[in-house]
């Protein structure tokens, strides 16, 4: 019998959003589906998480981290 690969689909805790007009620019950060705040650096969302009691190991891990519209190194308008 032959099995099915079936997609893995993650459901991290931390949603980071687009970048967003302002002055500086920021994302906006989700933990569990709520808004928690805005993040100008990475070390912003590392500090929402870690107020959530998330400790994060590897930010390019999607299991843990999703970045919409731009990775961890995306903090400007395009």
């Amino acid at each position: 019998m032959t099995e099915v690969a079936s997609p893995h689909i993650s459901h991290p805790r931390i949603l980071v959003l687009g970048v967003q007009p302002g002055t500086p620019p920021f994302r906006i950060v989700e933990i569990d589906g709520e808004v928690v705040g805005e993040a100008k650096t990475v070390t912003d969302v590392l500090e929402a998480a870690a107020a959530f009691g998330i400790t994060v190991h590897d930010l390019d891990d999607p299991d843990v981290v999703r970045w919409v519209g731009g990775d961890k190194f995306t903090w400007k308008l395009h």
